[in-house]
């Protein structure tokens, strides 16, 4: 995939097809450490022991619809192409956590992608899911929450075209905000 928001996107959508109803997407950037880090927390139906050791491997797949599973491998390879690890720890009942990390500055990193029109796609593909999406770039941080916004929203869904459009800009506007401050650190 040539962008890691394909990557979130792919993980997340296993995470819906775990019957999860709250998704973390944590992105750390960190400049100083040069590194960057995905991190996808669920509550969905966990996998066994046995299954999370397989699960690394594109030739298995709890899916009924193909044989391959290519989603998590390929997340994997780009990490460990850019002297990045890849961890992955689940528990039956408990949901999965996914952790990807990547030298930043890495010729072979893939961009970061889109994450405004990720989140969109992720927040459209089932209503009924709360996520939280945390992006850091070294001590800056920018936070939607779902859950918060459904406490101001009452009956109104977050699939209305006017919410989307709202989560739409308050993301544009609040991740330009967070690489500003970044710049302006730099600067000072």
């Amino acid at each position: 995939m040539r962008e890691l928001s394909l990557h979130i996107l792919d993980i997340v959508q296993n995470s819906i097809a775990a019957n999860a109803t709250f998704i973390e997407i944590i992105i750390d950037e960190n400049d100083e450490k040069n590194c960057m880090t995905i991190e996808i927390v669920d509550n969905g139906i966990g996998m066994s022991e046995e299954l999370v050791k397989k699960v690394v491997n594109p030739f298995v797949t709890t899916r009924k619809t193909r044989k391959v599973g290519l989603g998590i491998s390929l997340f994997k390879a780009a990490c460990e192409r850019c002297n990045g690890k890849f961890h992955i720890e689940s528990e039956l009942g408990k949901g999965t956590k996914i952790i990807a990390s990547f030298e930043k500055n890495h010729i072979d990193r893939a961009p970061l992608g889109n994450m405004v029109d990720t989140m969109i796609i992720i927040i459209l593909s089932n209503e009924k899911i709360d996520y939280l999406y945390k992006h850091r770039i070294n001590k800056e941080e920018f936070v939607l929450d779902t859950r918060e916004l459904r406490k101001v929203l009452g009956d109104v869904p977050l699939s209305n075209t006017e919410v989307i459009d709202w989560i739409k800009q308050y993301m544009v506007e609040g991740l330009e905000e967070l690489r500003i401050k970044i710049v302006n650190d730099k600067l000072d």
